[in-house]
């Protein structure tokens, strides 16, 4: 993906987040932000990492023209993407509904765990939930001094692949297809 594949994730998971809480019911963006209020999840992408499993490899995707060649990403970045989703704070909604949906939510993306299709530039991404410490919630609550803790759930989107902008070009076709053999080294007079 190119440079906005941090937002195309983002507003692709948020998409899958409202099929549970209906449209405009997931607000992306800090925990302690004013405009948070009413929405019943906070998606809030908290850390990037370089994926360290893919981080020597090209980057390989189909072409858009047929057929389908691949187009090689050579020092392509991937990352790891982390975000924690957190029940909203809603004057309308008891806790036991935001809890709810917040279940349910976690159910829909145990159930459909890839992130792919348009969105996300007909690429993969596998979406799992991350277990985190009680001292590493604190870590990221202590972000957000003014905001009430929040019942939080974590997960890992992963590959995200920031690739540059052009792919690296292709070396000429092969015309000839031969091998000399001893030529120029003094293999012809023995």
């Amino acid at each position: 993906m190119n440079g906005d594949a941090l937002f195309r994730v983002t507003r692709t998971l948020r998409e899958r987040l409202e099929q549970v809480t209906g449209p405009g019911k997931v607000f992306v963006g800090p925990l302690d932000d004013p405009h948070a209020a009413g929405a019943s999840l906070i998606l809030f992408l908290y850390r990037i990492l370089p994926n360290r499993d893919l981080r020597n490899h090209e980057h390989r995707v189909p072409s858009d023209l047929p057929p389908p060649p691949l187009v090689i990403f050579r020092n392509a970045l991937p990352l790891d993407l982390y975000y924690l989703v957190t029940v909203g704070n809603t004057a309308d909604e008891q806790e036991e509904i935001l809890l709810q949906t917040l279940g349910a939510a976690m159910q829909l993306l145990q159930l459909e765990p890839e992130l792919s299709g348009m969105g996300v530039g007909y690429e993969t991404m596998h979406v799992s939930l991350e277990p985190l410490t009680t001292e590493e919630t604190s870590r990221i609550w202590a972000l957000f001094p003014t905001a009430n803790y929040r019942t939080s759930v974590a997960y890992l989107a992963s590959p995200v692949w920031l690739d540059p902008k052009l792919p690296e070009a292709e070396g000429p076709p092969v015309v000839k297809d031969s091998l000399d053999v001893g030529a120029g080294i003094g293999l012809d007079k023995v």
